[in-house]
């Protein structure tokens, strides 16, 4: 039997407070409905339906590029309304997948269970205990299999008992289910239509309907405020770091990391607090990360010290290199190994070969660096001339005194020194010295000007 997943995430989320859809709303740097979206991938369906309504366009476009059916809620009358959009071109012969746009925390593994456990004339539904249920639909079995949800109002006192509440996911046999949607009615308070009341039809037709424990009530949780959204980040945080550190890697503090994308390590890494990881990050062996570092879509080599208040983006370097304090990568850094970038130094879009320094104060852009160049400090690589930008070639083994500006396009030979201040606008050759300075000047009878009175 075939899988159609039907995502639900149409609603508007007022209560976030936003002129954003809620289903865009980001957790972990991804928007919620990406995470639902990511899961229902990961179980290889036939098809994935998205049921959208608040910001449509917007919604669509921010997935554009993944494989997903779009069916429009124009109106937004309940959740059974809603899987109605999405039935007509959903295959008969299909089991159907309910997942709602605004619960990102759950995983493959529980919905691989809740499949596996439902046979092909089944339905199942997915299910948590919580210490305090109130105001949830309970769950109530007959014979270990599901006979009805109750509504926290509609409760006896022995059904408010019960800690298992129903977290909307279910799965159903497509043709069966289009036939339940059919004889669904809205005469309740809200003129909606519920799909919780198909499970009573189920049940009246003979169909037997599992009940499927998820893990925790973290997974299933939904997100309709910005403290719910909040809840759920640390709750994911804390799987994501909880999952390296099986891996083997070392934390300061695990709660005080932000993953937002993909971080791997290789073995015998540690991170301390405050690191904010974005996009696809990868540390190699025996990494070190000191506090307070922004690392954006990049890599790291084996026994790299990042150092405090760094920030790197579209970067990589080889192995053994030492980086900041206060040093920034921006895209197109590229370093070999034993680099070293100290304080408040900038490097974009330029290689650096083995051994070469830049310690302190420096910006080096669009620039080919050798091996073993020393870079002075407030050395600077003019690169743009107000319409373009050019690049500035360092030959290795090349010395920069400090204060050195190089206006590119431009060629330092290799093994060449250059003096402490110099403004070097042309080719330097190999193994001299070149000293480009304005003559100093000492001018008699200056005086300081004043600060004017009133």
């Amino acid at each position: 039997m075939g899988l159609s997943i039907v995502i639900l995430a149409a609603g508007q989320g007022t209560r976030m407070r936003s002129d954003l859809p809620k289903v865009l709303h980001e957790l972990a740097g991804k928007p919620l409905l990406g995470h639902v979206v990511d899961c229902a991938e990961a179980l290889t369906a036939d098809d994935i339906c998205v049921v959208y309504g608040h910001g449509a366009e917007l919604v669509e476009a921010t997935f554009a590029d993944r494989e997903l059916r779009w069916a429009l809620q124009e109106q937004q009358n309940g959740t059974g309304h809603a899987v109605m959009q999405a039935m007509p071109d959903t295959a008969d012969g299909n089991a159907v997948l309910v997942l709602f746009g605004d619960v990102p925390l759950l995983m493959p593994t529980t919905l691989t269970r809740l499949i596996d456990a439902t046979g092909m004339d089944e339905m199942a539904v997915l299910s948590v205990d919580m210490d305090d249920p109130t105001g949830y639909g309970r769950v109530v079995r007959e014979g270990g299999n599901v006979s009805r949800i109750v509504e926290q109002k509609d409760a006896s006192p022995e059904e408010q008992a019960i800690a298992e509440i129903n977290t909307g996911v279910m799965l159903c046999p497509a043709a069966r289910l289009k036939g339940w949607l059919d004889r669904l009615g809205n005469d309740n308070a809200q003129g909606e239509y519920y799909l919780t009341d198909v499970i009573e039809m189920a049940v009246a037709d003979g169909v037997t309907v599992h009940g499927i424990k998820a893990g925790t009530p973290e997974e299933v949780m939904g997100i309709n405020d910005k403290k719910q959204l909040a809840t759920a980040e640390r709750a994911l945080q804390s799987r994501l770091v909880d999952e390296l550190m099986e891996q083997g890697v070392g934390f300061a503090d695990p709660a005080r990391v932000d993953i937002r994308g993909s971080l791997t390590c290789g073995k015998d890494v540690f991170i301390d607090v405050n690191n904010v990881f974005e996009g696809e990050v990868h540390l190699g062996d025996g990494v070190r990360v000191e506090s307070n570092n922004v690392i954006r879509d990049s890599r790291i080599g084996a026994g790299t010290v990042i150092h405090s208040n760094c920030h790197f983006e579209g970067a990589s370097t080889g192995a053994d290199c030492e980086l900041g304090p206060f040093a920034r990568m921006r895209p197109g850094a590229v370093l070999a190994d034993r680099v070293k970038l100290g304080n408040f130094v900038e490097i974009k879009n330029s290689n650096v070969a083995d051994g070469s320094k830049v310690n302190h104060l420096s910006y080096v852009g669009d620039t080919d660096m050798g091996e073993t160049v020393n870079v002075g400090a407030g050395t600077i690589t003019c690169n743009y001339d107000g319409a373009n930008k050019h690049r500035t070639v360092i030959g290795d083994g090349v010395f920069i005194g400090s204060g050195v500006m190089l206006v590119a396009p431009i060629e330092i030979g290799r093994g060449a020194t250059l003096g402490a201040g110099s403004v070097v606008s042309r080719a330097a050759p190999a193994d001299k010295l070149t000293v480009a300075r304005a003559r100093q000047v000492t001018v008699d009878g200056w005086k300081k000007p004043v600060k004017k009175s009133g």
